[in-house]
């Protein structure tokens, strides 16, 4: 029975792990196949498709070429929901810090990557804990959308 349970587990996660990652720094990503320009267009249109709204984009590659100097293709999205980060902030003021959220589109030697904030990271690091926040659901979201956009 257990030798069963650890390979179901080992299987699941043999399946999972290449699509997403977290680390130990509430930094969740998931990797793609496609082209930077591909994951960005992407990324717009499933931020849409969520109802979220993009605040701006930071085009980090433009910024260092205006200043003489090299980086691979890397933009920040900064997007939200008001009717989601508004409760956060109400619950603790200094969550404005990290919102509204914000998810990275850059290239690596492995492919596109999309990073974000893990909502429980950010929880933790605020001290939301008392808070009745849908942590669970922003957390479903932003899956969705980052692989939404890596298709």
């Amino acid at each position: 029975m257990h030798l069963l349970r650890m390979t179901t587990f080992a299987a699941t996660f043999c399946v999972m792990a290449p699509a997403l990652a977290a680390s130990s720094n509430g930094i969740e990503y998931i990797t793609s196949d496609s082209t930077f320009e591909q994951v960005s267009e992407q990324l717009n249109a499933a931020l849409n498709e969520k109802g979220l709204t993009l605040v701006a984009t930071i085009d980090h590659t433009q910024n260092a070429a205006n200043n003489g100097l090299e980086l691979p293709p890397t933009a920040t999205f900064i997007f939200g929901n008001p009717n989601v980060g508004t409760p956060m902030m109400q619950c603790q003021g200094s969550v404005a810090l990290d919102l509204p959220q914000k998810m990275v589109v850059r290239e690596t030697s492995d492919g596109v990557r999309l990073e974000w904030n893990a909502p429980e990271y950010l929880a933790e690091r605020h001290g939301l804990e008392e808070c009745d926040l849908p942590l669970e659901n922003v957390a479903n979201v932003l899956r969705d959308v980052a692989q939404s956009a890596a298709q």
